[in-house]
């Protein structure tokens, strides 16, 4: 009995033993096993960005995978806007972000950053051939072109005189200055150096470094529980030697020395948003939206006014019995109804003047004429197909009619089909007109400050996304259906039957 009671005893000290080391286990690594969210945006080299497979790559990431073995944790990278990636650590859909973030007093009110991980600055870029800017004073009532949402562009707003241009990437603002449509360019000043010195930038020089002095930080939400392990994991990596073996990777110099806390680390958060602090932001902000308001009614009437005439002539070319002349209108139809909108204007704005560069004469489009340009030959095809449609729904006795009371085909066109084939494309093209007025948004990708570039240039300087959004949603939602109902009235006008009957009643 006296055994049993001791076997007994010796196997409960084991199991109870076990348990502990488990408990202790756990207790010394409770991060093992867990996976943060990290938003980047991979358009800014050599920080981060793509290679040729999609793969992430740059002095970011690496760090970041490195603080991710050191801390034990793993990394689920989420490519996100640079514009959007605060937005989205306050709304905590990510756990964290590392994308060249620059610590600002501002910024360190909505969020928390780790200690700095890198030392930048700004530069000024400029055109090789461009002797009249020497440094950041000669920038007076210059076109400049900046990163949305950044420390240059914020710099930017300080030169008297100047001409804004805002881009959603780096890649883009640098283009927009090869292209010759801007002075200058304020940008990081490693992000600048590594598109000149890799070849990738031609035509371009810097001619004034680090006009300040900055640091990058890992940005998570306030009061964030994995700010203290991301902190943890980038001391470990900066004191066993990792650090300096990414930086000379990528930099190929010995890395400068780092603070060792954020210097906004005590900045107390902004209070949480109430209903009526809400109400207010977007009222203070609606001003500025009815602004960009105006320039997407000027880019949709525009285009509506272009694309309804091309369109028109596209329709009825395609009717034509001309089998080449046929072919041609179709493969127009096909190529704007098969590619993105969005990418038709990145062709027509950075792509063309590109292309004429490299033939060896300069040629550059104004925004304003690129976005109704872009916007008109999307249009026209789709515009194309209704008037074709529309057409071929007025029944063939109707030119049989005309042209025996001896009218041309043109004739016939002009003043017998086209005329009640219109009634029945008012319909549709009210549908063409209203997603076009939606469409004028993706305009907002070359810096034309419309509805939504202003709503994005707000939301740059205060944070708060979901009341200055909700303000354009508002904006636009009254716009359509101010439309809607006046195509419906020319709908009803348009109709003799309906009109009739509502004289009738």
């Amino acid at each position: 009995m006296a055994k049993f009671g001791f076997g007994r005893w010796l196997r409960w000290c084991v199991v109870v033993g076990f348990s502990c080391l488990l408990l202790t286990g756990c207790a010394v690594n409770p991060s093992a096993g867990k996976t943060l969210r990290v938003a980047t945006e991979p358009a800014f080299p050599p920080f981060e960005f793509q290679k040729q497979g999609g793969e992430l790559q740059g002095f970011s990431i690496d760090l970041m995978n490195a603080i991710a073995v050191t801390a034990n944790f793993k990394v689920d990278f989420q490519s996100l806007p640079f514009d959007g990636i605060i937005p989205a650590l306050g709304a905590k859909t990510v756990d964290a972000a590392i994308s060249s973030i620059t610590i600002t007093q501002e910024r360190a009110k909505t969020i928390s950053f780790s200690r700095p991980y890198f030392k930048a600055g700004l530069a000024i870029a400029i055109r090789a051939d461009n002797q009249n800017i020497t440094g950041f004073d000669s920038l007076k009532n210059k076109k400049i072109a900046v990163q949305l949402g950044t420390t240059g562009a914020e710099k930017a707003k300080s030169i008297p005189g100047v001409q804004i241009r805002s881009f959603d990437s780096a890649p883009l603002a640098l283009q927009e200055l090869t292209n010759g449509n801007v002075d200058a360019v304020i940008n990081d000043a490693p992000v600048t150096l590594y598109a000149i010195n890799t070849g990738n930038l031609q035509g371009i020089k810097i001619v004034q470094q680090l006009l300040t002095e900055e640091f990058y930080g890992i940005a998570t939400a306030k009061n964030s529980p994995n700010l203290a392990l991301i902190n943890d994991g980038l001391d470990k990596v900066l004191k066993n030697g990792t650090y300096s073996q990414i930086y000379q990777k990528w930099f190929k110099a010995e890395p400068p020395s780092l603070p060792e806390k954020s210097p906004f680390e005590n900045q107390s958060s902004t209070d949480a948003p109430k209903i009526f602090t809400s109400i207010g932001v977007i009222l203070q902000a609606f001003p500025t939206l009815l602004q960009g308001a105006l320039v997407t009614l000027q880019l949709t009437i525009l285009s509506v006014v272009f694309g309804l005439i091309g369109g028109s002539l596209i329709g009825v070319v395609r009717l034509s019995r001309i089998a080449p002349v046929r072919w041609i209108a179709r493969a127009y139809v096909d190529f704007f109804r098969g590619t993105p909108l969005l990418v038709q204007i990145f062709m027509i704005y950075f792509g063309f003047p590109a292309i004429s560069q490299e033939l060896g004469f300069t040629f550059t489009f104004d925004r304003l004429t690129a976005g109704v340009i872009a916007l008109s030959l999307n249009n026209a095809a789709y515009t194309a197909e209704v008037v074709r449609a529309g057409i071929q729904s007025i029944e063939t006795g109707q030119a049989e009619a005309a042209q025996s009371l001896g009218l041309s085909s043109v004739q016939t066109m002009i003043y017998v089909i086209f005329p009640q084939a219109f009634r029945r494309m008012i319909p549709p093209l009210g549908n063409d007109f209203i997603s076009l007025l939606k469409d004028t948004s993706l305009v907002s990708v070359i810096g034309l400050e419309e509805l939504l570039r202003k709503g994005q240039l707000i939301v740059a300087d205060n944070y708060r996304a979901f009341e200055i959004y909700a303000g354009v949603a508002v904006v636009y939602l009254c716009l359509t259906l101010l439309f809607s109902q006046a195509f419906s009235l020319l709908e009803v006008w348009m109709n003799p039957a309906k009109r009739r009957r509502k004289y009738d009643t």
